[in-house]
């Protein structure tokens, strides 16, 4: 086994065929990243679009309320299954709020069975929190902050979203898993079936950021380490460590398409910035919050996948109604027909997407 073979084996089992939208967030691992930045669509959206029949930017806010999903903090902030959020409350926060905090957020409680559905500003409107000084050092509203402690607390329920804000509802009461050491192994196998295969190292660190979801088992995370690598697939090439579900063979004979894909920065295929590295051979940084003058590839670069390489990167943006791109290849801009072929396909993919001419 060579890492040709884990590359060929990470890009076909990650880029399934498209299916259901319940269906490929569950063969994700039960969960999907969010991310408010929108350019030309958001994270999520563009994570969803290769793995989803006939996915539209923004099928997945549309149609939440409907939906099995909850969104909720994992390993960061995303949708989850009911049965991976589960695994995770009752949560005990990090963060202990004392008494006098604990009153406020009583209240909000309260406010919010009051109404039933509740929008931060009539929350803050009926009982005038006012301001503080939030984590990143800026001014946000202390209902709006009590109520996001509340919801990572297993409280609230995020029930759909007004123009992008976030509305609640009081949550269910929680059951505690009988085995937390169960409920930390379950996790730990759902972030190795979304981001398989995997060099020890990021496996390490995807465990180690379970402490996020769950702080309550923190304790367990070496443990939990420790017993996942027994249950996974291994092999060790050149001189790394690499893991994968046990039931799976990286040297299947995966069959890759001829076709090019932009990937979301945080598409499961990217996220993991060591793994992509030793397969693809260079290192991707996300810019969006890099001072312009000191960007490399942009903004919102998107990966450029031709094939089982990641050969470049892509900037989109939608200038009077029409998509437009700039492209950036790591060595040289391929010469094979079939690549340009492939592109085009997939800009006319992504403007459809978008609800855009083609």
């Amino acid at each position: 086994m060579n890492l040709n073979d884990l590359r060929r084996y990470a890009v076909a089992r990650s880029l399934f065929a498209p299916t259901t939208l319940m269906d490929a967030i569950e063969r994700l691992g039960g969960f999907v990243q969010a991310d408010p930045l929108r350019a030309p669509a958001r994270a999520q959206d563009l994570t969803l679009r290769h793995r989803v029949k006939a996915y539209q930017a923004g099928d997945l806010e549309r149609r939440y309320p409907r939906l099995a999903l909850q969104e909720d903090f994992f390993i960061n902030y995303g949708f989850v299954t009911p049965g991976l959020r589960a695994l995770m409350h009752p949560r005990t926060a990090r963060r202990v709020w004392d008494k006098a905090r604990w009153k406020l957020a009583d209240a909000v409680l309260a406010e919010v069975e009051r109404l039933g559905e509740a929008h931060p500003a009539e929350v803050d409107a009926a009982l005038g929190h006012g301001k503080v000084k939030n984590w990143f050092g800026g001014n946000s509203r202390l209902s709006t902050e009590l109520l996001d402690g509340l919801h990572y607390r297993g409280h609230l329920d995020v029930v759909h979203r007004d123009s992008g804000t976030r509305c609640y509802a009081l949550a269910a009461p929680w059951e505690a898993p009988d085995d937390p050491q169960g409920a930390m192994d379950a996790m730990a196998d759902a972030l190795v079936q979304k981001y398989a295969p995997l060099p020890a190292g990021s496996l390490s660190t995807l465990v180690s950021m379970l402490g996020l979801g769950a702080p309550q088992w923190r304790d367990l995370r070496k443990t939990t380490l420790a017993r996942i690598k027994t249950r996974l697939g291994h092999a060790r090439i050149d001189g790394v460590d690499w893991y994968w579900p046990a039931d799976e063979d990286p040297q299947a004979g995966w069959r890759i398409p001829s076709k090019v894909r932009l990937l979301a920065p945080f598409d499961p295929l990217v996220w993991t910035r060591r793994r992509f590295e030793m397969l693809w051979g260079w290192a991707y940084r996300f810019e969006a919050y890099t001072p312009a003058p000191k960007r490399v590839r942009g903004h919102y670069a998107l990966p450029l996948l031709w094939r089982d390489q990641v050969i470049g990167w892509g900037n989109l943006k939608i200038v009077k109604g029409r998509l437009q791109h700039e492209l950036g290849f790591v060595e040289r801009r391929p010469k094979d027909p079939a690549f340009e072929r492939a592109l085009e396909a997939e800009l006319a993919s992504m403007a459809e997407f978008l609800g855009l001419p083609a």
